[in-house]
């Protein structure tokens, strides 16, 4: 049977693969593995909150009334980003939290995902505890000993702003990002309302997109995942640059302001250098993943910077940074971990700290980001081939040395089999488009003849 939590909770079609009595389920589930470890005595106490995509509102329903059910306490957030609520699960000593949200996917999808005491998501190991008692019964409080639901009335998003603001310096004397003319697409998503607050609250003029919610239109031709209508706006409303959100807000890309897009590895080089300009880059290391282009990584390098590769998955960034105690690390695609302030990948906060970075500079974002250049990267998708043998094919493994020698420092091969299709996915860098497409293509037919099914 397959495993039901996948990279980042359980996530699928709301209402067929993530149903009202899935959810219900997961709640108890939820209730008895995070809730059995509050202190004794204590009621446990848990924080949920939802995007607002339609099948939010009986999802995140359902799975209150579950830990209710168990004998939890439960403060329905209503709709907050995804880092919100992981920030106010500590913020409000909660013992655990529960987000429903699909994230960057279409309106029909939905998703669940469980935050332990301090916000920190779970290891695989609590998921499979939960997993593995769901849906036993059990011996359910009665009287005074079942949870009590009461909806916050929006100071908990207060809040929140509040802590993302005074993370670069803000207060009612200083408001460091006066002069800025910022464009926001939220994406019709979670941070519809919180973005631009916390933007403006810290001084920027804010000019704004597709923050208008109805249920239907999350991520609709819109936001990280759709930054075409931010690049004309940016442009058209003369701003300094733009950001773009995700659903739940926990990405970030931006725009400069000619319309050009600076993508998470970019942003991740501009962060990463400020903060060791300021001596607050613990072990002047930057975490990212394999799939991070090569132009971040030998631009580190040049800045004296370490860098530290992971699997794909910001859950992979992060364990590696609480192993560690990095402070910075993230993705190409806009998720991105500031430790200092935030457990998990927060677009808000990065927005913020990218446009401090902007101020202190006085530097425009196109200038910041082609320090952080980018090469060309071609990506081929081998099908239908054996891909249990990608790393054990000798010939293929002379293949990828003989491309590796051909690119020298500025290319890189990455094969990777799929997870889940018999695919292998080729990717290649160069210092130039055409180089990198005769790579790939050259090693993809490799692929095909060494590993054909």
């Amino acid at each position: 049977m397959a495993r039901l939590f996948g990279t980042d909770g359980v996530r699928g079609l709301a209402n067929r693969d993530v149903t009202v009595e899935l959810a219900l389920d997961l709640g108890s589930a939820a209730a008895h593995v995070l809730g059995s470890r509050s202190m004794p005595g204590h009621r446990p106490k848990a924080v949920v909150g939802r995007d607002p995509r339609a099948s939010g509102e009986f999802l995140s329903a359902a799975v209150s009334a579950g830990l209710a059910a168990s004998g939890v306490d439960v403060v329905d957030l209503g709709v907050v980003p995804t880092p919100a609520l992981a920030y106010l699960v500590s913020a409000m000593h909660a013992d655990l939290g529960v987000m429903v949200s699909a994230s960057h996917n279409a309106m029909p999808d939905n998703g669940i995902k469980f935050f332990a005491r301090g916000g920190l998501k779970l290891d695989d190991s609590v998921e499979d505890e939960i997993e593995a008692v769901l849906g036993n019964g059990w011996e359910r409080p009665i009287g005074a000993d079942v949870g009590r639901m009461r909806v916050d009335t929006g100071i908990a998003a207060e809040q929140y702003v509040e802590h993302l603001t005074a993370s670069i310096g803000t207060t009612p004397d200083h408001r460091p990002l006066e002069g800025l003319r910022i464009a926001v697409d939220a994406a019709n998503g979670a941070a519809s309302q919180v973005g631009p607050d916390a933007l403006r609250a810290a001084g920027a003029d804010v000019v704004v997109i597709n923050a208008s919610p109805d249920g239907r239109n999350i991520n609709e031709k819109a936001g990280s995942t759709h930054p075409e209508q931010l690049q004309a706006v940016v442009v058209a409303a003369e701003a300094d640059f733009g950001v773009a959100f995700d659903g739940d807000a926990d990405r970030c890309l931006a725009v400069d302001h000619g319309g050009v897009l600076v993508d998470g590895d970019q942003i991740l080089g501009i962060l990463a250098k400020a903060l060791k300009d300021e001596g607050r880059l613990p072990g002047e290391t930057l975490v990212v993943t394999v799939m991070s282009n090569l132009g971040l990584l030998l631009a580190m390098r040049d800045a004296g910077v370490r860098t530290v590769q992971t699997g794909v998955g910001d859950r992979y960034v992060l364990e590696e940074m609480r192993a560690h105690g990095y402070g910075l690390g993230g993705e190409q695609s806009g998720h991105i971990i500031l430790a200092e302030h935030a457990t998990t990948g927060d677009g808000v906060l990065t927005a913020l700290h990218l446009a401090a970075r902007i101020k202190a500079t006085g530097k425009r974002l196109a200038d910041l980001a082609t320090e952080i250049p980018r090469l060309p990267q071609t990506l081929v998708n081998v099908k239908g081939v054996d891909k249990a043998r990608t790393d054990s094919d000798e010939d293929l493994r002379i293949a990828v040395e003989n491309a590796e020698s051909l690119l020298g420092e500025t290319g890189r091969v990455l094969l990777r089999p799929s997870g889940t299709e018999p695919v292998v996915r080729v990717m290649v860098e160069a210092a130039t488009q055409t180089q990198a497409e005769g790579v790939a293509e050259t090693l993809a037919a490799v692929v095909r003849e060494r590993l054909s099914l």
